[in-house]
């Protein structure tokens, strides 16, 4: 199993990311209301905050595939691991710039913390990990 990632570090920085994954995938699909209340948002939008949550629950269940189940384990999936480093990436940077302009979404119950450094951390990671098991995700 460790050397599928090519040691337990990448191993871990994997199993965080996806946990990361995780975590928004429960609050936003099955939380909602809590999500919804927490960041001022009107129930209004739960129905998107449920699609932008599905999204994560797909990501998830595509890495316990390729990590944990899948026969061939990571070799050839770097079509995967680039969309989510894309995806986190494009987050991080509309992130910044949605609070650099103070734009829509961004009020007094949003923080840098969820709002710009989460995404950061998402796409350090997901580049920790593009690179580090690039052995066998470019195969």
């Amino acid at each position: 199993m460790i050397e599928k990632f090519n040691g337990i570090f990448y191993l871990a920085v994997f199993i965080i990311h996806f946990l990361v994954f995780a975590v928004y995938a429960y609050q936003t699909v099955f939380a909602t209301k809590t999500f919804l209340d927490k960041f001022g948002i009107d129930d209004t939008g739960a129905g998107m905050t449920r699609f932008f949550g599905s999204l994560f629950i797909g990501a998830v269940a595509m890495a316990i595939w390729v990590g944990f189940i899948r026969p061939d384990g990571l070799q050839g999936t770097w079509a995967f691991f680039n969309l989510v480093f894309l995806q986190n990436f494009c987050s991080f940077i509309f992130a910044v710039w949605s609070h650099q302009k103070k734009h829509l979404g961004v009020n007094e119950k949003t923080s840098l913390w969820e709002g710009i450094i989460v995404p950061g951390i998402l796409t350090l990671l997901s580049a920790v990990l593009c690179y580090g098991i690039s052995d066998k995700i470019y195969i």
